[in-house]
């Protein structure tokens, strides 16, 4: 990682390190200068803190600030330092690094940041957990790591101090653009402009030592110009690389002749009167295209994004990426699947050209055709799994091939490395509220191409993020059938991490909007899953009253299936109440629902069910004939394991009645049926959780 890798504020993560998910840099090989920086910040670990000089051994993790304003090459810096300190392997655990600021500038909200934390250390955090609970999680993670933790573009201590370990042998370097006032013992180590000498040989790398032997009291004043800022200096060296012809002082010259905007601090001008040279010296075709690229999601763009805002092919977007790349415009992470930065000190600078030289509607027709395309490489996602006579591979056979998929794993590769950008369109996309069906489409779309990549379990925690944001453009547009959808999915995660409380909440509050919308499903689904949590709360006459209310809908609406389930979910509510007359009519009452049907394993279920009820009851000469119905219902279906699980319950009741012998017959019959397979599962009574 160079110096001219400057302020990065984006996921990709430094190079090498042991939390990065992205391919390292690969347009970077070398670091210039900074080595006094680096000596002070290395003793700066050794030096004693406060608890040290009072013979306490610190309690928390020490923290190096690098604190210097945009395009002073801070992140730059940061990531050479910690790759010197993991190299020895002082850090056997690794680096792990995130950033705290939006491309756009905004904070990153500290749930993000340790949800993201958590995910580089392969820890599973729970969906919906709130940043004090998320924020304890990675505390207690690294407590038992010695690790470095790469805090990038930190905008106060706030963001800071949740994160800090409480473990010594993890270092924190964190960069911002000034002091992180409320953490004691951290001196920052502030960085101006680079020295003469690594200015110049950092023209030369990218331009060639002929042409800076030449004239070097030109090249000198080149840096001079760029204020010794390294974003400054890799964007006129990519304009001389491009223009073998042009001469140091040509740039030089032309730089000068910038006009100053004097709402810039006087340290940022250099880099904007660098940043206008070159966008100015862009074909107008490459100059729209970089000023579209402010509406890249999280400063990440890919061929198709560009192409996409552009309005233009593929494979032109892909070959102007690259040339930005060259010019020092933009960073790729060099994959098999590339995908493309907007530097962070870059990024207000390439919005500020938007609005100044594109229309309001313009831009608004730019989002909306990365949304749409965006959409559609999400469906051609999905269906690429799909079985290639299913009307989805159909479909998908009908898109351009640029959109389509090869085979699944390219499918899933290209999710997982643009999901952080999938997730940043669709929050902005929400947040922007003028694309609210875009949006809509956008976070469906993402949902059923992460729930068939990943599973409902893996993505469980950013799947509620996604159901938050229906939810939020459900409230705002007054949709109230789509608000009971999002309500059910928050619930239903919610009941999972044990949050059944406020599962309940939102179980009864998608009732209400699934009243309003006049949907019979969701009304339904959300009565019975009411009654799933106060069965859970073991609140069992409520959940018997709920169950109760989604049966009555079910079995008005000639639903068969869903009744039999209910009238199980009842039964089993009565037995656990001890309303042993109750239960064995809902049981029966399953079992006649799954035989109409002619679910033969279901229906075994439940009459086993009713059996235990009868035992309960102390009708044990019932609880055998109703067994043995079962077994039989078993056998019918050829369901091996289940049969087994059967006549071992058999055995049971047969064992109570005082008849060992024909017992040992039936635990030998189970054994026979299972072979060498696993033990049979054991027969329990119908799930009470929504």
């Amino acid at each position: 990682m160079t110096d001219q890798a400057v302020d990065t504020s984006g996921p990709a993560g430094a190079a090498g390190t042991a939390g990065a998910k992205e391919p390292p840099d690969l347009t970077s090989s070398q670091f210039f200068g900074r080595e006094r920086e680096l000596k002070a910040l290395q003793e700066d670990i050794e030096r004693a803190g406060l608890d040290t000089l009072a013979g306490r051994k610190a309690a928390r993790a020490r923290v190096l600030l690098i604190a210097g304003r945009a395009g002073s090459g801070r992140t730059a810096l940061a990531a050479e330092l910690t790759r010197r300190l993991a190299e020895p392997g002082d850090q056997p655990d690794g680096v792990f690094r995130v950033s705290l600021t939006e491309p756009g500038g905004e904070r990153v909200p500290a749930e993000r940041t340790a949800r993201e934390l958590l995910d580089l250390l392969d820890v599973a955090a729970p969906p919906g957990a709130d940043e004090d609970e998320l924020s304890e999680m990675v505390r207690e993670a690294f407590a038992v790591r010695r690790a470095l933790i790469l805090l990038d573009d930190a905008v106060d201590a706030e963001q800071v101090d949740p994160l800090l370990p409480d473990n010594p042998d993890c270092l924190v370097v964190a960069t911002s653009t000034g002091p992180l006032t409320g953490i004691p013992g951290v001196r920052p180590c502030t960085l101006g402009g680079l020295d003469a000498g690594s200015a110049v040989q950092m023209l030369a790398r990218s331009i060639g030592q002929v042409r800076v032997t030449v004239d070097p009291r030109a090249a000198e004043t080149l840096a001079e110009e760029c204020g010794g800022l390294p974003a400054a200096l890799t964007l006129v060296a990519g304009w001389l690389a491009a223009r073998p012809g042009a001469s140091v002082a040509d740039v030089t010259k032309q730089l000068r002749e910038q006009q100053e905007d004097l709402d810039q601090p006087t340290g940022a001008r250099p880099l904007a009167r660098a940043f206008r040279l070159v966008h100015e010296s862009l074909p107008p075709t490459a100059a729209r295209i970089l000023r579209l690229l402010a509406l890249a999601p999280a400063g990440l763009a890919d061929a198709h994004t560009a192409s996409a805002l552009a309005g233009c092919s593929v494979s032109a977007a892909q070959t102007t990426l690259d040339d930005f790349v060259r010019l020092g415009l933009l960073r790729t992470n060099g994959a098999q699947q590339p995908q493309y930065e907007v530097p962070g000190c870059l990024a207000p600078l390439v919005r500020a050209a938007l609005e100044e030289r594109e229309r309001p509607a313009e831009i608004q027709l730019a989002r909306a055709r990365m949304l749409e395309r965006t959409v559609r490489r999400l469906q051609a996602c999905r269906a690429v799994t799909d079985p290639e006579d299913s009307p989805a591979r159909r479909r998908l056979a009908g898109l351009p091939r640029s959109l389509r998929f090869p085979d699944p794993g390219s499918a899933a590769e290209w999710l997982r490395i643009r999901e952080p950008a999938l997730l940043a369109s669709a929050r902005l996309a929400v947040r922007d509220g003028e694309l609210d069906t875009l949006a809509r489409r956008l976070v469906a779309a993402l949902v059923r191409a992460l729930a068939v990549h990943r599973g409902t379990e893996d993505a469980a925690p950013v799947l509620y993020g996604l159901h938050g944001l229906v939810l939020d453009v459900a409230e705002r547009r007054d949709l109230p059938r789509e608000k009971a959808a999002a309500l059910l999915n928050l619930a239903d995660l919610d009941a999972r991490t044990g949050r059944t409380r406020e599962a309940l909440d939102r179980y009864r509050a998608a009732l209400d909007a699934g009243r309003a919308a006049n949907d019979l499903y969701a009304t339904g689904r959300a009565m019975e899953s009411a009654g799933g949590a106060y069965a859970e709360l073991g609140d069992f006459n409520r959940a018997s009253d709920w169950y109760g209310r989604a049966l009555a809908q079910r079995l008005t609406q000639g639903e068969a299936a869903d009744a039999a389930r209910l009238y199980g979910r009842l039964g089993a509510v009565h037995t656990y109440t001890g309303r042993y007359g109750e239960a064995l009519r809902n049981w029966r009452a399953a079992a006649a629902g799954h035989r109409r049907l002619g679910d033969l394993p279901a229906q075994a279920r439940a009459l086993s069910e009713a059996a235990r009820v009868q035992e309960y009851a102390g009708r044990p000469q019932e609880c055998l004939h109703t067994c043995r119905e079962a077994v039989d219902l078993a056998r019918r279906a050829g369901d091996v394991r289940l049969q087994a699980a059967l006549e071992l319950r058999l055995a049971d009741t047969l064992d109570r009645l005082g008849d060992p012998a024909a017992a040992r017959l039936h635990r030998s019959t189970a054994d026979r049926l299972l072979g060498d397979e696993a033990p049979a599962y054991e027969i329990r009574s119908g799930s009470i959780k929504s």
